[in-house]
């Protein structure tokens, strides 16, 4: 997915949108209550995954509880007499970004048309490595292809006891490893694949961010897969 980032829109506005173009829902008409609900869990995977939030995500799901409320009070007139919807700048901004978005894919879409007719000459083969740039690593594969595959694995494993104080047994090294072994001679594996064997869900969180880790380094890619939530993982054989 192409990535845009410009002073009025970042992050949740494309995590929005993609809930409206994967839902297909009207972007006039958003169905709040379903929306916010859905906007909290990825917030709270992300929470579970100890990264940083960025305070723009925080700040979006704090909006969408005031639409929310407001949806519920007796509608507001304006000076014309006619209600005004509560949702009506989040639609606005959520339009503007679409229009932006569509610019830049149709941008990107031109330049990479346009590399076809230039070619290098003079040149020795250049030597075979594993490439580092996470646009090729992360085939089609968006952040939220990834938190959806995570979520899936953490909702399959039964709830553990929450009185229960346990010294985590297993590292981010250890699960690289894992990984690595589970893709000796070349071989690809699903992501639900992976985690079917781990035992609890502190496994299946840190063996996720290890394969995190080695997409950043290069050593490992990810790619669709048929199924809607799931992605294939596979090495490099100089990684």
């Amino acid at each position: 997915m192409y990535k845009i980032k410009l002073q009025d829109f970042e992050g949740p506005l494309d995590l929005l949108l993609f809930f409206i173009k994967r839902d297909e829902l009207d972007i006039y008409d958003i169905p709040i209550s379903k929306i916010t609900r859905e906007f909290m869990e990825y917030l709270h995977l992300l929470e579970q995954l100890d990264l940083e939030i960025a305070g723009d995500f925080i700040l979006m799901a704090a909006t969408l509880m005031q639409i929310k409320v407001k949806m519920l009070l007796p509608k507001e007139i304006d000076e014309k007499g006619e209600e005004i919807d509560p949702r009506a700048e989040l639609v606005k901004a959520l339009l503007e970004y679409k229009r932006y978005k569509e610019m830049s894919e149709e941008f990107s879409y031109l330049e990479s048309n346009m590399r076809s007719f230039h070619f290098r000459s003079n040149f020795d083969e250049d030597e075979k490595q594993a490439p580092n740039d996470l646009n090729v690593l992360l085939k089609n594969v968006t952040l939220y292809d990834l938190i959806k595959a995570f979520k899936k694995a953490i909702i399959e494993k039964p709830a553990e006891p929450v009185h229960e104080i346990k010294k985590w047994n297993v590292t981010i090294d250890e699960q690289m490893e894992y990984i690595s072994q589970k893709l000796e001679g070349g071989k690809q594996i699903s992501f639900i694949e992976l985690m079917k064997d781990l035992a609890s869900k502190i496994r299946i969180v840190v063996t996720f961010i290890a394969m995190l880790e080695m997409v950043k380094a290069g050593k490992i890619g990810l790619r669709e897969s048929k199924s809607l939530n799931d992605f294939i993982i596979y090495g490099f054989a100089n990684g």
